[in-house]
């Protein structure tokens, strides 16, 4: 079995960071080998709305005509057994990264050629908010309706606050066990 985790932060030490391997770190104790990709570093153009419709060969064929990381990062997430989405909060949404990859993945998945690999994969997502805190479930939610949408079968949506990080570890750690546990989810 194995995991990957999908990070929407700049920042490969910060809140967001330390939340997704704390999943990692509870996969790892099951015994599920993982990586990681993060968004930013990587090339991730936003969608072109390609046809006078808005659609494009995202719809008609199942992938994208755009020649950056988004297939690379779309074949990682069809080899895992399961994956884990993470996320900062900015205005009680996604990151702007994990906004135009999961703009475009969602695009391919609406054809069944896209949703290949994808559909009904075990997934968790993580929003963290910092700053105030606020808008970790709005985020939770916006998030739990793309990762659907893409045919994702999503297990778990866990809000986490600047001001409860150190609480969550633990929990997230725990649910990153349940993950690899649970039937279905490759063990």
């Amino acid at each position: 079995m194995n995991a990957v985790l999908i990070c929407g932060s700049r920042n490969p030490h910060g809140q967001t960071a330390q939340a997704g391997e704390a999943v990692l770190r509870g996969l790892a104790r099951a015994g599920v080998a993982s990586d990681k990709l993060f968004l930013p570093v990587l090339r991730l153009d936003r969608c072109r709305q390609c046809d006078d419709n808005g659609w494009g060969q995202c719809r008609r064929e199942g992938h994208c005509v755009i020649a950056d990381d988004l297939s690379r990062i779309a074949d990682r997430l069809r080899s895992a057994d399961v994956a884990v989405f993470a996320t900062p909060v900015y205005y009680a949404d996604l990151s702007e990264s994990l906004r135009a990859f999961t703009d475009r993945l969602r695009r391919v998945c609406t054809h069944e050629t896209g949703r290949l690999g994808i559909k009904g994969k075990p997934v968790v997502g993580v929003c963290v908010a910092g700053g105030g805190g606020g808008g970790a479930l709005a985020c939770c939610s916006s998030l739990e309706r793309v990762l659907a949408t893409s045919g994702f079968d999503v297990v778990d949506m866990i809000p986490v606050r600047r001001q409860n990080l150190q609480a969550k570890l633990a929990a997230l750690e725990v649910t990153g066990q349940w993950l690899a546990s649970r039937p279905g989810s490759g063990q």
